[in-house]
């Protein structure tokens, strides 16, 4: 994990204090999760951003991401960046109650959860799809949007 304060000043200016998940908007696997989030994120914690967007490829080229590839999700909480299955940890973890049931994934070991995350980013367009248009969100999602981080 990565702290949001080794991102540069104009990044860390736009995210400010709040816990952020930044997804690919092409994969139907990752946009589900965003959807799972929005949901369930009943006291509107998370701020959302699309990979795709000014935004989410800035913060990808700051973290030496590939920007043609989104093969991970970002999830921000408490000030740190998480990538790969740690996302998904995190995110359930800071929706607390129930949802930290399935964060336990997070103690799986390293050579275990590695090469499995990858296995499925590698093949997510071919086993879930991919959308060929993005979601056009309501006024309402739009509001949980980071600032040029829809696009």
């Amino acid at each position: 994990m990565t702290p949001v304060a080794a991102l540069p000043d104009d990044l860390q200016q736009v995210l400010g204090d709040c816990d952020v998940i930044v997804f690919d908007g092409e994969c139907v696997l990752c946009s589900g999760f965003f959807r799972f989030m929005l949901r369930h994120d009943k006291s509107g914690r998370f701020r959302f951003a699309t990979a795709q967007s000014p935004l989410g490829t800035a913060m990808y080229r700051a973290l030496g991401l590939p920007t043609t590839d989104y093969e991970t999700n970002l999830v921000i909480v408490g000030g740190r960046i998480f990538t790969r299955l740690d996302v998904f940890a995190a995110a359930m973890r800071a929706l607390g109650g129930v949802w930290r049931v399935p964060a336990l994934c997070r103690f799986l070991p390293g050579p275990l959860k590695h090469p499995l995350y990858h296995l499925i980013a590698r093949n997510r367009y071919r086993i879930f799809g991919r959308y060929d248009a993005c979601m056009i969100p309501d006024e309402q999602v739009k509001s949980r949007f980071l600032p040029t981080g829809w696009g």
